[in-house]
């Protein structure tokens, strides 16, 4: 089980459609919700790994 001091990892929020301007920013907002659903991907395998009961 989880502890307050190990809580499961929250998703980051997906832009909206709107949130996009489509002018070609070099830092869209697009990919920072990629790179954060990538960090969270990973924090979440690694949070799962910690609960894994090794006497199962």
């Amino acid at each position: 089980m989880s502890t307050p001091a190990d809580s499961r990892p929250i998703p980051p929020e997906k832009p909206l459609p709107m949130d996009c301007c489509d002018s070609g920013c070099a830092r869209c907002v697009l990919d920072i919700y990629e790179d954060e659903l990538e960090h969270y991907q990973t924090a979440l395998a690694a949070w799962e790994a910690r609960q894994h009961d090794p006497d199962e």
